[in-house]
Protein backbone atom coordinates (compact mmCIF):
# COMPACT_ATOMS: atom_id res chain seq x y z
CA UNK A 1 0.00 0.00 0.00
CA UNK A 2 0.95 3.16 -0.52
CA UNK A 3 1.39 6.13 2.26
CA UNK A 4 -2.02 7.86 1.26
CA UNK A 5 -3.73 4.57 1.40
CA UNK A 6 -2.14 3.18 5.04
CA UNK A 7 -3.27 6.91 6.81
CA UNK A 8 -6.62 5.90 5.02
CA UNK A 9 -6.55 2.78 6.76
CA UNK A 10 -5.37 4.11 10.06
CA UNK A 11 -8.23 6.81 9.78
CA UNK A 12 -11.12 4.61 9.33
CA UNK A 13 -10.22 2.24 11.66
CA UNK A 14 -10.07 5.05 13.95
CA UNK A 15 -13.51 6.32 12.82
CA UNK A 16 -14.81 2.67 13.18
CA UNK A 17 -13.23 2.45 16.68
CA UNK A 18 -14.73 5.87 18.00
CA UNK A 19 -18.18 4.57 17.10
CA UNK A 20 -18.00 2.06 20.05
CA UNK A 21 -17.45 4.89 22.42
CA UNK A 22 -19.79 6.85 20.96
CA UNK A 23 -22.70 3.89 21.72
CA UNK A 24 -20.76 3.09 25.18
CA UNK A 25 -21.95 7.23 25.63
CA UNK A 26 -25.48 7.94 24.10
CA UNK A 27 -27.11 4.50 24.28
CA UNK A 28 -27.76 4.29 27.88
CA UNK A 29 -29.60 8.02 27.30
CA UNK A 30 -31.47 6.94 23.82
CA UNK A 31 -31.51 3.65 24.24
CA UNK A 32 -30.21 0.90 21.74
CA UNK A 33 -32.98 1.52 18.86
CA UNK A 34 -33.64 5.03 18.72
CA UNK A 35 -29.68 5.70 18.78
CA UNK A 36 -29.05 3.58 15.91
CA UNK A 37 -32.20 5.24 13.82
CA UNK A 38 -30.73 8.32 14.79
CA UNK A 39 -27.75 7.23 12.80
CA UNK A 40 -29.08 5.14 10.36
CA UNK A 41 -31.63 8.04 9.25
CA UNK A 42 -28.62 10.62 9.33
CA UNK A 43 -26.24 8.89 7.86
CA UNK A 44 -28.77 8.07 4.56
CA UNK A 45 -29.49 11.28 4.08
CA UNK A 46 -25.57 11.90 3.97
CA UNK A 47 -24.95 9.36 1.89
CA UNK A 48 -28.06 10.00 -0.90
CA UNK A 49 -26.08 12.75 -2.96
CA UNK A 50 -23.82 9.56 -3.72
CA UNK A 51 -26.36 7.80 -5.96
CA UNK A 52 -27.52 11.28 -7.78
CA UNK A 53 -27.79 9.52 -10.98
CA UNK A 54 -30.77 8.02 -12.61
CA UNK A 55 -29.11 4.38 -13.26
CA UNK A 56 -28.09 4.16 -9.20
CA UNK A 57 -32.02 4.93 -8.40
CA UNK A 58 -32.90 2.21 -10.50
CA UNK A 59 -30.41 -0.71 -9.54
CA UNK A 60 -31.90 0.19 -5.91
CA UNK A 61 -35.36 0.07 -6.75
CA UNK A 62 -34.92 -3.29 -9.08
CA UNK A 63 -32.68 -4.70 -5.52
CA UNK A 64 -34.85 -3.32 -3.13
CA UNK A 65 -35.87 -6.76 -1.31
CA UNK A 66 -31.88 -7.94 -1.37
CA UNK A 67 -30.85 -4.48 0.25
CA UNK A 68 -33.66 -4.07 3.03
CA UNK A 69 -32.54 -8.04 4.22
CA UNK A 70 -29.22 -6.51 4.02
CA UNK A 71 -29.49 -3.62 5.80
CA UNK A 72 -31.57 -5.12 8.48
CA UNK A 73 -28.57 -8.26 8.79
CA UNK A 74 -26.02 -5.56 8.66
CA UNK A 75 -27.37 -2.42 10.13
CA UNK A 76 -30.44 -2.54 11.80
CA UNK A 77 -30.12 -5.45 13.92
CA UNK A 78 -26.09 -5.65 14.31
CA UNK A 79 -26.20 -1.86 15.35
CA UNK A 80 -29.05 -2.04 17.52
CA UNK A 81 -27.16 -5.00 19.76
CA UNK A 82 -23.84 -3.49 19.97
CA UNK A 83 -25.25 -0.63 21.59
CA UNK A 84 -27.56 -2.88 23.92
CA UNK A 85 -24.33 -4.51 24.90
CA UNK A 86 -22.49 -0.91 25.24
CA UNK A 87 -25.36 -0.12 27.94
CA UNK A 88 -23.18 -2.98 30.34
CA UNK A 89 -19.99 -4.01 28.96
CA UNK A 90 -16.71 -1.09 28.25
CA UNK A 91 -16.50 -0.19 24.15
CA UNK A 92 -13.11 -1.45 23.95
CA UNK A 93 -14.36 -5.34 25.58
CA UNK A 94 -17.19 -5.01 22.84
CA UNK A 95 -15.43 -4.38 20.18
CA UNK A 96 -13.20 -7.19 20.80
CA UNK A 97 -16.19 -9.22 20.85
CA UNK A 98 -16.74 -8.01 17.12
CA UNK A 99 -13.82 -8.60 15.82
CA UNK A 100 -14.94 -12.10 15.21
CA UNK A 101 -17.21 -11.12 12.97
CA UNK A 102 -14.99 -12.68 9.65
CA UNK A 103 -14.46 -16.31 11.85
CA UNK A 104 -19.06 -16.33 11.94
CA UNK A 105 -18.19 -14.99 8.61
CA UNK A 106 -16.89 -18.15 7.37
CA UNK A 107 -18.65 -20.25 9.84
CA UNK A 108 -22.41 -19.44 8.57
CA UNK A 109 -20.80 -19.56 4.68
CA UNK A 110 -20.12 -23.53 5.35
CA UNK A 111 -23.64 -23.69 7.49
CA UNK A 112 -26.16 -21.96 5.17
CA UNK A 113 -24.01 -21.41 2.16
CA UNK A 114 -22.26 -24.31 0.70
CA UNK A 115 -19.03 -22.28 1.57
CA UNK A 116 -16.13 -24.65 1.74
CA UNK A 117 -13.85 -24.73 4.70
CA UNK A 118 -10.24 -25.43 4.26
CA UNK A 119 -8.35 -27.22 6.78
CA UNK A 120 -5.96 -24.96 7.58
CA UNK A 121 -9.18 -22.61 8.70
CA UNK A 122 -10.38 -24.95 11.41
CA UNK A 123 -7.31 -24.23 13.66
CA UNK A 124 -8.10 -20.33 13.03
CA UNK A 125 -11.21 -20.82 14.05
CA UNK A 126 -10.63 -23.03 17.41
CA UNK A 127 -7.89 -20.64 17.63
CA UNK A 128 -10.41 -17.43 17.40
CA UNK A 129 -12.90 -18.84 19.61
CA UNK A 130 -10.34 -20.00 22.20
CA UNK A 131 -9.81 -16.08 21.84
CA UNK A 132 -13.86 -15.18 23.23
CA UNK A 133 -13.50 -17.56 25.69
CA UNK A 134 -10.21 -16.00 27.03
CA UNK A 135 -12.05 -12.79 26.87
CA UNK A 136 -15.80 -13.81 28.20
CA UNK A 137 -15.50 -16.64 29.79
CA UNK A 138 -15.73 -15.26 33.43
CA UNK A 139 -18.29 -12.46 32.63
CA UNK A 140 -20.70 -15.33 31.63
CA UNK A 141 -23.15 -14.15 34.37
CA UNK A 142 -26.37 -14.19 33.23
CA UNK A 143 -28.21 -13.32 37.08
CA UNK A 144 -29.07 -10.08 37.67
CA UNK A 145 -26.83 -7.35 37.34
CA UNK A 146 -24.41 -9.92 34.85
CA UNK A 147 -22.87 -9.39 31.78
CA UNK A 148 -24.11 -12.47 30.11
CA UNK A 149 -26.96 -11.39 28.41
CA UNK A 150 -25.08 -8.35 26.97
CA UNK A 151 -21.97 -10.51 25.67
CA UNK A 152 -24.43 -12.37 24.19
CA UNK A 153 -25.77 -9.68 22.17
CA UNK A 154 -22.94 -8.69 21.23
CA UNK A 155 -21.71 -12.19 19.62
CA UNK A 156 -25.32 -11.86 17.78
CA UNK A 157 -24.34 -8.65 16.61
CA UNK A 158 -21.44 -10.84 14.70
CA UNK A 159 -23.84 -13.68 13.84
CA UNK A 160 -25.85 -11.24 11.95
CA UNK A 161 -23.18 -9.25 9.97
CA UNK A 162 -21.64 -13.14 8.92
CA UNK A 163 -25.04 -13.36 7.73
CA UNK A 164 -25.61 -10.14 5.53
CA UNK A 165 -21.57 -10.85 4.47
CA UNK A 166 -22.51 -14.30 2.82
CA UNK A 167 -26.20 -12.94 1.59
CA UNK A 168 -24.44 -9.68 0.08
CA UNK A 169 -21.99 -11.96 -1.50
CA UNK A 170 -24.36 -13.93 -3.71
CA UNK A 171 -27.35 -11.13 -4.26
CA UNK A 172 -25.64 -7.86 -4.13
CA UNK A 173 -21.81 -8.11 -5.10
CA UNK A 174 -22.50 -7.03 -8.85
CA UNK A 175 -23.65 -3.64 -7.66
CA UNK A 176 -21.53 -0.54 -7.45
CA UNK A 177 -20.57 -0.13 -3.95
CA UNK A 178 -21.92 3.13 -3.60
CA UNK A 179 -25.65 1.65 -4.21
CA UNK A 180 -24.68 -1.04 -1.93
CA UNK A 181 -23.94 1.18 0.98
CA UNK A 182 -26.39 4.12 0.30
CA UNK A 183 -29.56 1.37 -0.68
CA UNK A 184 -28.44 -0.86 2.64
CA UNK A 185 -28.51 1.97 4.89
CA UNK A 186 -32.02 3.54 3.60
CA UNK A 187 -32.98 0.02 4.26
CA UNK A 188 -31.99 0.11 7.95
CA UNK A 189 -33.12 3.37 8.15
CA UNK A 190 -36.57 2.59 6.67
CA UNK A 191 -36.75 -0.78 8.71
CA UNK A 192 -35.92 1.35 11.98
CA UNK A 193 -38.75 4.28 11.68
CA UNK A 194 -41.05 2.57 13.63
CA UNK A 195 -39.32 0.82 16.29
CA UNK A 196 -37.26 3.92 16.50
CA UNK A 197 -40.14 6.41 17.31
CA UNK A 198 -41.99 3.81 19.39
CA UNK A 199 -38.70 3.02 22.08
CA UNK A 200 -37.65 6.86 21.46
CA UNK A 201 -37.05 8.29 25.31
CA UNK A 202 -39.87 10.20 27.29
CA UNK A 203 -37.43 12.50 28.85
CA UNK A 204 -34.67 15.32 27.81
CA UNK A 205 -31.14 14.08 25.90
CA UNK A 206 -28.53 15.80 27.24
CA UNK A 207 -26.08 17.30 24.89
CA UNK A 208 -23.54 15.23 25.69
CA UNK A 209 -25.60 12.09 23.98
CA UNK A 210 -27.07 14.23 20.83
CA UNK A 211 -23.22 14.73 20.34
CA UNK A 212 -22.47 10.99 20.35
CA UNK A 213 -25.46 10.74 18.43
CA UNK A 214 -24.48 12.72 15.76
CA UNK A 215 -20.44 11.82 15.72
CA UNK A 216 -22.11 7.56 14.82
CA UNK A 217 -24.11 9.64 11.76
CA UNK A 218 -21.52 11.87 10.64
CA UNK A 219 -18.48 10.40 11.18
CA UNK A 220 -18.84 6.84 12.25
CA UNK A 221 -21.38 6.23 9.09
CA UNK A 222 -20.81 8.45 6.02
CA UNK A 223 -17.40 10.02 6.60
CA UNK A 224 -16.01 6.49 7.10
CA UNK A 225 -18.16 5.14 4.44
CA UNK A 226 -16.81 7.52 1.99
CA UNK A 227 -12.61 6.97 3.56
CA UNK A 228 -13.47 3.01 3.13
CA UNK A 229 -14.92 3.75 -0.54
CA UNK A 230 -11.49 5.50 -1.22
CA UNK A 231 -9.35 2.75 0.19
CA UNK A 232 -11.19 0.03 -1.89
CA UNK A 233 -10.56 1.34 -5.36
CA UNK A 234 -7.06 2.92 -4.64
CA UNK A 235 -5.55 -0.23 -2.44
CA UNK A 236 -8.36 -2.99 -3.36
CA UNK A 237 -10.65 -5.49 -1.01
CA UNK A 238 -7.70 -7.34 0.48
CA UNK A 239 -5.99 -3.64 2.23
CA UNK A 240 -9.23 -2.58 2.95
CA UNK A 241 -10.09 -5.82 4.83
CA UNK A 242 -6.97 -5.17 6.84
CA UNK A 243 -9.53 -2.85 9.14
CA UNK A 244 -11.21 -5.37 10.27
CA UNK A 245 -8.15 -5.88 12.24
CA UNK A 246 -7.82 -2.24 13.21
CA UNK A 247 -11.09 -1.55 14.61
CA UNK A 248 -10.53 -3.47 18.54
CA UNK A 249 -6.90 -1.58 18.90
CA UNK A 250 -8.32 1.82 17.99
CA UNK A 251 -11.69 0.76 20.05
CA UNK A 252 -9.61 0.15 23.13
CA UNK A 253 -7.16 3.17 22.64
CA UNK A 254 -10.09 5.49 22.69
CA UNK A 255 -11.59 3.95 25.57
CA UNK A 256 -8.69 4.23 27.51
CA UNK A 257 -7.96 7.76 26.37
CA UNK A 258 -11.69 9.14 26.67
CA UNK A 259 -13.61 7.07 28.80
CA UNK A 260 -10.72 5.30 31.27
CA UNK A 261 -11.43 2.28 30.62
CA UNK A 262 -9.03 -0.52 31.90
CA UNK A 263 -6.99 -2.40 29.39
CA UNK A 264 -6.22 -5.80 31.28
CA UNK A 265 -3.89 -8.23 30.50
CA UNK A 266 -6.73 -10.70 29.70
CA UNK A 267 -7.97 -8.33 27.08
CA UNK A 268 -4.57 -8.43 25.25
CA UNK A 269 -4.33 -11.83 24.99
CA UNK A 270 -8.00 -12.48 24.07
CA UNK A 271 -7.59 -10.23 21.48
CA UNK A 272 -4.37 -11.70 19.91
CA UNK A 273 -5.92 -14.67 20.22
CA UNK A 274 -8.95 -14.10 18.19
CA UNK A 275 -7.19 -12.07 15.99
CA UNK A 276 -4.70 -14.23 15.23
CA UNK A 277 -7.29 -17.04 14.87
CA UNK A 278 -9.61 -15.06 12.75
CA UNK A 279 -6.87 -14.35 9.92
CA UNK A 280 -5.93 -17.57 9.72
CA UNK A 281 -9.70 -18.86 9.38
CA UNK A 282 -10.38 -16.35 6.74
CA UNK A 283 -7.13 -16.54 4.68
CA UNK A 284 -5.83 -12.53 5.88
CA UNK A 285 -2.23 -13.97 6.37
CA UNK A 286 -2.03 -15.04 2.98
CA UNK A 287 -3.68 -12.67 1.33
CA UNK A 288 -1.24 -10.01 3.51
CA UNK A 289 1.62 -11.89 2.45
CA UNK A 290 1.03 -11.66 -1.46
CA UNK A 291 0.01 -8.29 -0.82
CA UNK A 292 3.19 -6.97 0.98
CA UNK A 293 5.74 -9.59 -1.22
CA UNK A 294 7.68 -6.73 -3.82
CA UNK A 295 7.53 -6.28 -7.11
Amino acid sequence: MSGADTLRLLFLASLWGLSFIFMRVAAPEFGPVPLIFVRMGLGTLLLLPLLLRGDYLRLIWQHRWPLLVVGLAANALPFSLLALATTRLEAGFTSLINASTPLFTALLGALLFATPILRQQYLGMALAFAGVAILSGDRLDFSAGGDGWFILAALGATLSYGFAGNYSRLHLSHLPVRVQAAGTSAGAAFLLVLPGLWFWPAGSLSLLAWGSALGLALLCTAAALLVYFGLLSSAGATAASTVTFLVPVSALLWGYLLLGETVTVQMWLGMAATLTGTAIATGALRQWRRLLRPG
